[in-house]
């Protein structure tokens, strides 16, 4: 129980900052502001 606690804070804190991360460098991504300000817009969070 400890160790999912861990992995949920863990995904939590950090899948948002990594994909907004991601999608800045992808040349891909044309709206990189609104990924940055809406971080928890993603269908899996």
């Amino acid at each position: 129980f400890t160790m999912i606690m861990s992995w949920l804070t863990f995904s939590l804190i950090f899948q948002p900052k990594t994909l907004s991360f991601i999608s800045t460098n992808l040349p891909i991504n044309k709206t990189p502001t609104t990924t940055k300000n809406r971080p928890w817009t993603w269908p899996w969070s």
